[in-house]
């Protein structure tokens, strides 16, 4: 076995040898299970109640093994123990892991992790980070974090509402990387039908299934030696995460139909929405999977909570439409219109914002307007705006209530759309309306998407 070629560190705090200033060990399973330990320079791991980890299975010896850090990463040495030693799947005498390394002691697995000490992490010194934008601290901190771990080996979630930038920062943690020559391959867990998700995980065979009349390759074998970014993980079926599980524990897979076993070297970056944390709890995520995907958690903060951000965002979109139409170079933004951007609290985040500032320039450079103007506020916006006294006394309340209902559907649909840049699947999941009655929605409303 053999360590990662890049350690984590800080500019704040680290040991004297180099080494991560946070390793936690976390019990997956067992009686101990749930149990974390923070990783000194030295950990034993036993039954016997003088080890640092006590694991009370009757399949663990009494000093079963040991971890020692050091420069080159975690030395773990087993002691002879009855029933093995094992790393990623492989039984070892000495072998040398990083973080994110799953670690078996008799029938216990334990994950190796890291968990940086957010205040020994200093904010980036700079307000960009790849292509994502952030001068705010807020962003900055997630920055400063993301420029340690962007060159080691360690899979990353990013937790944040939809719309926050969570593909961009996968992606640039990607550029950023050792790994950046190699493909960088998305699965939209969100949008892909259920039961196509393992094949275009692993791919499959010619004949595999019904419908499959060729063979295909999947994004494990796609991405070669480079990254899998899973967006929208929590989605990932019950029944799926055992095999993307096991994946990601042995480092090996198989074609849908298949026999030949294949290498999965890529790095995982997943990415989600939901609170997965709280989705073990309620038994809809795999709590072992959840440890293996957060070995670095990143939380991306909303639009509203860093709305200083708002004006360096409207200036970067507004420059790279300029640059896919040149008229666009000549439209102007007033000092009101701005205002009233940053005042809003963009429910869909950075996504909403590009998708209005979209739609304005599009009208813009079509009529030829010197001046950018909202033409479609966003649903919050345009609701505050109306004022719900004021009703025809001519029309009946059928006909009142029918006029409100309608344009609330309307609101409604191009603001569900947008949030997930007219993917109507995603949308209808989120909505948990029927997919084919939001693209009757979709079209009887002018959007042609669905």
């Amino acid at each position: 076995m053999t360590s990662a070629p890049n350690e984590l560190h800080t500019r704040a705090a680290t040991e004297p040898d180099g080494a991560v200033s946070e390793l936690v060990l976390v019990v997956v399973s067992g009686k101990a299970r749930g149990q974390r330990h923070r990783l000194g320079q030295r950990v034993t791991i036993g039954k016997a109640p003088d080890n640092d980890v006590v694991l009370p299975d009757d399949t663990v010896s009494r000093h079963h093994c040991v971890l020692e850090r050091g420069a080159g990463g975690v030395a773990v040495r087993d002691l002879d123990s009855t029933n093995a030693t094992r790393v990623a799947g492989t039984k070892v005498r000495e072998a040398t892991i990083s973080p994110g390394a799953s670690l078996r002691v008799g029938d216990v697995e334990l994950i190796l992790r890291t968990e940086p000490n957010r205040a020994q992490i200093l904010p980036s010194e700079h307000d960009t980070f790849g292509e994502a934008i952030g001068p705010s601290l807020a962003m900055r901190t997630v920055f400063g974090l993301l420029e340690h771990i962007a060159g080691t080996e360690a899979p990353v979630l990013l937790e944040g509402e939809t719309g926050t930038g969570k593909d961009v920062l996968a992606r640039s943690i990607h550029v950023q990387s050792p790994r950046s020559s190699q493909p960088f391959v998305v699965v939209d867990c969100g949008a892909v039908s259920y039961n196509l998700l393992e094949s275009e995980l692993f791919g499959h065979e010619r004949g595999a299934f019904t419908g499959a009349v060729s063979t295909r390759i999947g994004a494990f074998e796609a991405a070669r030696g480079g990254t899998v970014f899973l967006d929208e993980v929590g989605e990932l079926p019950l029944d799926v995460q055992p095999k993307l599980l096991r994946v990601l524990e042995s480092g090996e897979f198989r074609r849908v139909g298949g026999n030949r076993v294949q290498r999965a070297e890529a790095r995982i970056i997943a990415a989600t929405k939901r609170n997965l944390r709280g989705e073990v709890e309620r038994g809809k995520f795999r709590e072992d999977l959840y440890f293996r995907l957060a070995v670095v958690p990143v939380t991306v903060p909303p639009l509203r909570s860093r709305r200083e951000e708002v004006p360096a965002l409207v200036a970067h979109f507004l420059t790279a439409a300029a640059k896919r139409d040149p008229r666009a170079a000549s439209v102007t933004l007033s000092r009101d219109t701005l205002a009233a951007l940053s005042a809003h609290d963009w429910p869909g985040n950075v996504r909403e914002l590009r998708n209005v500032l979209d739609r304005a320039l599009y009208v813009a450079t079509a009529s030829g307007q010197a001046e950018l103007r909202l033409v479609d506020l966003p649903v919050t916006a345009a609701a505050s705006q109306t004022n719900l006294g004021d009703f025809a006394p001519d029309k009946s309340y059928r006909e009142t209530r029918s006029e409100f209902e309608a344009e609330f559907e309307r609101a409604y649909v191009t603001w569900l759309l947008d949030r997930h840049d007219g993917n109507v699947s995603a949308a209808a999941r989120e909505a948990r309306m029927d997919r084919k009655h939001l693209s009757d929605l979709a079209r009887k409303h002018g959007h042609k998407r669905g």
